[in-house]
C-alpha cells in the first residue's frame, strides 16, 4: 500500500489532521470538539453515539484486518510488519499489534504529540478484535473463499476507518507518528507517510508478513472507501442559526493531501 501511496494509515492521517483541526479551537477559544458555532450542548449530546462508533470502528478494524490475515493473499503495510514479527517472535500478530502500538506511542513524547481516548484505545482494541477475530474464524481453502473473505476486509476496513475517524477522539499512534514528523521536518504527511510505510512493508516482508494482490487491491481502495463511510458516519453538527450540517471537519480532512 505505501507503494502507491495509500493505506489506511493514510486515512488515519488525515484523522489526525481533524484532530489537530479541533487543537485549534482550543487558541481559538472555542469548545473541544466542537466548530466555531456549534453548542457544547451539542457535543455533549453526541458524546454516547461518538464513543459507539470509536469502539465499533476500532472493533471493526481489528476484524476487517483478520479476514485479510485469512485469506492470505495480502495485509496492509503495518499487519505485514505484525505478521512478520509474530512469525519471528512467536507470539499472536494481534499481541504484536498491541506491542508495536505501545511502541510506537512512545515515540510521539519528543515528537510533543498528545494523544486522545481514540489514540489509546486503537493501541489495545485493534489487536484484541484482531486475535479474537482470528480464533473464530476457519482457515480458507481455495479461491473461491480466500477472495470474498479479502474483498469482505477491505470495505469492512473501510467502513471500520470511516467509523472511528468520524468519532473525532484523536489519531491512532502510527498516524501521529507521521504527522510528528511532518510538524518536526517541515516536510508532507504524504512524504513521510511513503517513507514509513514502505520500510514498514520492506521489513515486514523481509521477516515473512504477507504482500499480495489484496496489499495491492487495498491501497487502491481504501482511500475512496474511508471517505465513502466518513461522509455516512459523520456527526452532524450543530450551528448557531439552526443551519446542521454533516461531515464538516471530517470530511475536509480526509480529502487533504
Amino acid at each position: 500500500m505505501a507503494m502507491v501511496g495509500c493505506s489506511v494509515q493514510a486515512t488515519e492521517c488525515h484523522a489526525s489532521g481533524h484532530y489537530h483541526h479541533q487543537r485549534g479551537h482550543l487558541l481559538s477559544g472555542t469548545t473541544p470538539g466542537t466548530t466555531p458555532g456549534e453548542t457544547p450542548g451539542a457535543t455533549r449530546r453526541q458524546l454516547p453515539r461518538r464513543l459507539t462508533q470509536l469502539y465499533a470502528g476500532l472493533t471493526l478494524y481489528g476484524v476487517s484486518s483478520a479476514l485479510l490475515v485469512v485469506s492470505g493473499l495480502g495485509l496492509e503495510p503495518w499487519n505485514v510488519l505484525h505478521q512478520g514479527l509474530a512469525e519471528l517472535t512467536g507470539l499472536s500478530i494481534g499481541a504484536v499489534s498491541i506491542v508495536v502500538g505501545a511502541a510506537v506511542l512512545l515515540l510521539w513524547i519528543p515528537l510533543r504529540q498528545r494523544p486522545g481516548l481514540g489514540t489509546v484505545s486503537n493501541v489495545f482494541v485493534v489487536g484484541l478484535a484482531m486475535d479474537a477475530a482470528l480464533a473464530l474464524l476457519p482457515d480458507a481453502e481455495g479461491w473461491a473463499v480466500r477472495v470474498p473473505l479479502m474483498v469482505a476486509g477491505i470495505v469492512l476496513n473501510g467502513a471500520a476507518t470511516g467509523l472511528y475517524i468520524a468519532a473525532a477522539f484523536g489519531p491512532g499512534p502510527r498516524d501521529g507518528l507521521m504527522t510528528g514528523l511532518h510538524q518536526r521536518t517541515g516536510r508532507s504527511i504524504r512524504l513521510m507517510r511513503t517513507l514509513i510505510e514502505v520500510a514498514v512493508v520492506v521489513t515486514g516482508f523481509a521477516l515473512g508478513g504477507t504482500v499480495g494482490v489484496g496489499t495491492v487491491l487495498y491501497a487502491l481502495a481504501i482511500g475512496p472507501l474511508a471517505q465513502f463511510f466518513l461522509r455516512r458516519f459523520a456527526l452532524p453538527t450543530t450551528v448557531t442559526g439552526g443551519v446542521v450540517a454533516s461531515g464538516g471537519p471530517s470530511e475536509q480532512a480526509i480529502l487533504q493531501p
